[in-house]
């Protein structure tokens, strides 16, 4: 079966981090300059770093960043985020409002994902647990926000069936879609984005404090893994 394959990439670590390093930066200056100039609301710049930075993932799969360089990203960020719940050091990310320790969760469960799946060469598996996290819940939240006319109440927590479907919309897209880059349209491919989507969806919908932020990354990777390598083959 034929797949797609991604160009060859720069093998140097120095070259590797570099661009790394000028993505993120883009993100998160794109945010400042975002709550600086154009809005306020805390939310809109803190999904903006949260889907921004989590398509970072996809540029590491590509370079190929050897296991360390990823867990010890996911090591910095995430010392980072804790002092930043202190310390005014990364407003855009944590300054929500809020009790949540989803920005330490989201740092967390990248480093789980790639010490789990860089080893293994399944790369993939941790993209689709990362990009469900970021594009998944940072859109459900924020058409959720804007377009939520039908709430519902899930452990004390204020949802909309907007969001919700939200969520399972793109999470199915985006497992389909790396599925199919990898696997190519096969019985596993769409069942396992279908039914992944859903269940991943219910847990962000019972999640709190944002824990969701591990959660939902994790089981997603997870399934992905178990119904193409061992159930659904």
């Amino acid at each position: 079966m034929t797949v797609l394959a991604f160009p060859s990439p720069p093998t140097s670590i120095t070259a590797q981090l570099l661009l790394v390093g000028i993505w993120l930066g883009i993100v998160i200056g794109s945010a400042e300059l975002l709550k600086r100039l154009i809005t306020t609301d805390p939310e809109i710049t803190r999904k903006v770093v949260h889907i921004g930075t989590g398509n970072v993932i996809l540029l590491a799969w590509w370079l190929d960043v050897p296991t360390w360089v990823g867990i010890s990203a996911s090591v910095i960020f995430s010392i980072v985020t804790l002092l930043s719940y202190r310390y005014p050091i990364l407003s855009s990310v944590s300054g929500v409002g809020r009790k949540s320790l989803g920005t330490f969760f989201y740092a967390l469960s990248i480093g789980i994902l790639i010490a789990w799946f860089w080893p293994l060469k399944l790369p993939q598996y941790a993209a689709i647990g990362i990009l469900t996290m970021t594009w998944g819940d940072g859109l459900a939240a924020l058409i959720g926000q804007r377009f939520g006319r039908h709430p519902y109440q899930a452990w004390g927590m204020k949802k909309s069936w907007e969001g919700s479907l939200s969520m399972v919309g793109v999470s199915c897209l985006i497992i389909y879609g790396i599925l199919w880059i990898t696997q190519g349209n096969i019985t596993a491919t769409w069942i396992s984005a279908v039914a992944i989507s859903v269940i991943v969806s219910t847990l962000e919908a019972f999640s709190k404090w944002g824990v969701d932020n591990l959660t939902v990354p994790i089981a997603s990777a997870a399934l992905s893994f178990v119904f193409n390598e061992f159930w659904l083959t």
